[in-house]
Parts: structure tokens; sequence; C-alpha cells
């Protein structure tokens, strides 16, 4: 049933504890890993063979929360404010990110190793069934997961993030598509890091914070936690090698393999009760994506924001958790 705990050395009762234990380390996790609002609480988590760190707020049913590139769990502060009212609300830095582990290896970051990150958080919080609530690469994980687990999810939510099955269709076949993901062989070259780097991020500031900073959805006390969460050793490079280990983009001269998110790509149907929130002014992220993805994901509520990009959590947040209490019902 929905928010059903298992017993071990894991469990919540354990949680107090390890609070405690971390008490000592919220100072620096406040500064580098951005300004929280009091009812947020910083943990660590041993799982999968990595130490992730995780934001949380409230107690009930489970809900996590997945960023993507090159975000970090700052992404969702305003849900974890929202949903924390009546949800253990749960909002981790992914491996390679931010105050997570960051293996060296690129392999480290495969898809079947992503997955199991998230499962094994819920474990560990106690949890065998949670809401799962994710955009952009972390999007590509809840897919994944809910694709390859599908007991272990009540329901989906996904943001402006590609389904493994038709985004590599479009790359492949639809060359709007194909322009728009130019982009991820920069990410995937060994030049990626110097340039996203160069004059103190000033690119990345551009692509996720420029227009936010303009509109009022961003401040200069967001973009100083994100410069800082860019800025902790290995961040990212742990970013960028979830590109290079899923080998993932347009086709290029020669040929060769566009990659895939999937972790078994003969099973791409989502078994579970699924929300897509989309942006549809996204310029990676095309509309196309849309197109023919019921026939992936048989229980299938879209909704659009026409004047959304892809970083439609941040210029309404409130449209966005919205659509996401309709969804779970509660």
């Amino acid at each position: 049933m929905c928010g059903e705990r298992v017993r071990g050395s894991g469990n919540l009762a354990n949680m107090n504890y390890r609070a405690v234990m971390v008490c000592a380390l919220t100072a620096g996790a406040l500064l580098a890993g951005g300004k929280k609002p009091a009812k947020l609480k910083d943990h660590y988590a041993q799982v999968n063979g990595v130490k992730l760190h995780y934001v949380s707020a409230g107690k009930g049913d489970l809900i996590i929360f997945l960023h993507g590139f090159p975000e970090f769990w700052y992404e969702w502060k305003n849900q974890l404010a929202e949903f924390g009212k009546d949800h253990l609300a749960v909002a981790p830095d992914m491996r390679g990110y931010n105050l997570s582990d960051k293996p060296g290896d690129v392999d480290s970051y495969q898809m079947k190793y992503l997955i199991e990150d998230v499962r094994t958080l819920a474990r560990h919080l106690g949890y065998r069934k949670f809401t799962l609530v994710a955009h952009d690469w972390g999007g590509a994980v809840a897919w994944a997961l809910a694709i390859a687990h599908p007991e272990c999810i009540e329901k989906l939510v996904i943001v402006n993030a590609p389904h493994p099955g038709v985004f590599a269709r479009l790359l492949r076949d639809d060359p709007a598509q194909q322009k728009a993901s130019g982009y991820m062989l920069l990410f995937r070259s060994p030049q990626a890091e110097s340039i996203l780097s160069a004059n103190h991020y000033a690119a990345l500031v551009d692509a996720v914070l420029g227009p936010g900073l303009k509109s009022g959805a961003f401040n200069e006390d967001d973009k100083k936690a994100y410069i800082e969460a860019w800025s902790q050793a290995g961040a990212l490079t742990g970013g960028l090698n979830y590109y290079r280990a899923a080998r993932v983009g347009p086709p290029q001269p020669g040929g060769g393999s566009t990659g895939n998110f999937a972790v078994d790509e003969t099973n791409l149907t989502v078994n579970v009760p699924t929300l897509l929130i989309w942006g549809e002014r996204d310029t990676a992220l095309l509309t196309a994506n849309l197109d023919g993805l019921d026939q992936f994901v048989p229980r299938l509520t879209i909704k659009r924001i026409p004047d959304g990009t892809h970083w439609v959590i941040h210029e309404t947040p409130e449209e966005v958790n919205g659509y996401i209490r309709e969804f779970i019902g509660k």
C-alpha cells in the first residue's frame, strides 16, 4: 500500500540519530548546498555504494523529487515547502552533484546505478513505495525506474523530460530535435568542463539563471547557491558524466548510435499512473516528445504550460504544484 514501510536498520526510527550526527556538518551544507527555509533539514545516507546528501521536509507518505542538469536539490525548494506540509518530501543531490559522492569512473553513472540509488534511498527512509517527481535528467532516471520497477512507484510525475522510446526515435529521425540536442555532443566532449566553468560559470548562469533573474524567478541568493553547488570539487564532471555514460545525442558524421536513457531497450512501457507537465517553450526538448507517448504510457495525463520553458518549475511553481496536487489526490 502507499507509504508502506520496511523494518530494519535504515528505518525512520534511526533518522533522528543520523540527523544529530550531521548537525556539525549542517553549517557547511547550508553554505555549499543553498540557503534553505527553516523547515528543511539536511541528511546523508549511504546507499548503493555512495553517500547521498538529501534535504527533507515534513512527514507522512514519501514523495521524492529528482533534479536535472545542472541543478541540485535546491531546484525543488518550493515543492519541498509545499508538499512537506503533508508528506515526507525528499530531494536528493543525485550522485555526482553538489554534496553527494562523485564517483570518478564514467560507467558509474550508467542508468542501472542511478535508478538503484533512488530505490535504495527510499528503502533507507523506510518505504517500499513512493510518489516520484522529476525533471530533465532526474526525469530520465524516473522514467527508467518506473519501467524497471513499477512496484516501487505509487504515481509518477515528469516535468520536461523525454521518454526514452520517444526520444530515441526523435534523435534518429527528427532533424529539429537533432539540432536542438546538439549541445549533448559538447557535454560529452573532454572540453565540456573548461567551457562551462569559464568566467565563473558564465555559460551555465546564462542558460539556467539568466532569464529567471530578469523575470524574478531567481534572485542573487539563488545565483550564489547554484555557483557554490557547481564549484564543489568534481560536481561539474559528475553531472556531465550522465551524458557520457549514456552516450546520448544526435547522430554524428559517419553514423553510430544515438544512445538511450533506457536500462532495457526492449522494455519501454510505463505501467504506473503518470502525469507529464510540459513547458512548451522548451528549446532543448521539443513538444514532439509528447507525440505518441501514450503508446508507451497507458495511464497518462498531460498538462501543457504554453508559456513555460525548460525551467517551468521555477517560472510557475504554484501552477506546477497545483497540477501535482490534483494528480496525486492529496
